[in-house]
Parts: C-alpha cells; sequence; structure tokens
C-alpha cells in the first residue's frame, strides 16, 4: 500500500470510492451490459481460434501448477455431486438406455438386408 499524504487519497481508495458511486448510480444491470459489450468486442478480437489458444495455454497452466492428480479429484468430486441428484441420473440412465436400444435396433435391422 502507498504511503498517504495529509488528507490525500491513495489510488486504491480513490478506484474503490469511485466503483462505489458508479454501482450505487448505476445498478447491477449496468455492469452485465458492459460485461455483454466486452465479451462481444473481445470475441470478435479473438475468435474462435483465439479462444482456443487461450484455453489450451490455461489447461497447460493448470496442468503444470495441479498436476495430473487434480483432475482425478475434481472429476471424482463432480461425479460424486452429479449422482446425489437421483432424478437426473434416472434421466440421463433413460435417456443412455433409449439411445442404446435405438443404436440396436438400427443394427439389426441393416443385419436384415
Amino acid at each position: 500500500m502507498t504511503a498517504r499524504k495529509a488528507g490525500k487519497m491513495t489510488v486504491e481508495e480513490a478506484g474503490r470510492k469511485g466503483g462505489v458511486a458508479t454501482s450505487t448510480i448505476h445498478g447491477r444491470g449496468f455492469y452485465e451490459e458492459i460485461g455483454q459489450k466486452g465479451g462481444a468486442a473481445r470475441r470478435g478480437q479473438l475468435g474462435r481460434e483465439g479462444y482456443s489458444r487461450l484455453g489450451r495455454k490455461g489447461g497447460e497452466a493448470t496442468s503444470t501448477k495441479h498436476g495430473s492428480g487434480f483432475y482425478a479429484e475434481i472429476g471424482r468430486k463432480g461425479g460424486e455431486a452429479v449422482s446425489r441428484n437421483r432424478e437426473h441420473m434416472s434421466q440421463i440412465g433413460r435417456k443412455g438406455g433409449e439411445a442404446r436400444a435405438e443404436k440396436g435396433a438400427e443394427q439389426r435391422a441393416r443385419e436384415r438386408h
């Protein structure tokens, strides 16, 4: 934190004060709108390839920082969280069973012809 002169605000304090004032005046919708605009502008700059590059760099950095055990752990946690939702598990199981039955029926029909 920078030293403070008598009665003067630090840059950090001034920024916070301005942010609070803007938030009070404009509200949440303002930030959502400028976020959407900024995202659209950035999408125009980077394109699909740019986002692909960013994702790859982020994945490599995460892998280097955390190692393979990290991915195993978050996968396990995610699986546990999903499996606690019995209704969801029932739906995806039913969907998978229906898809498999359709695929089998198509294959049997091809074999007959």
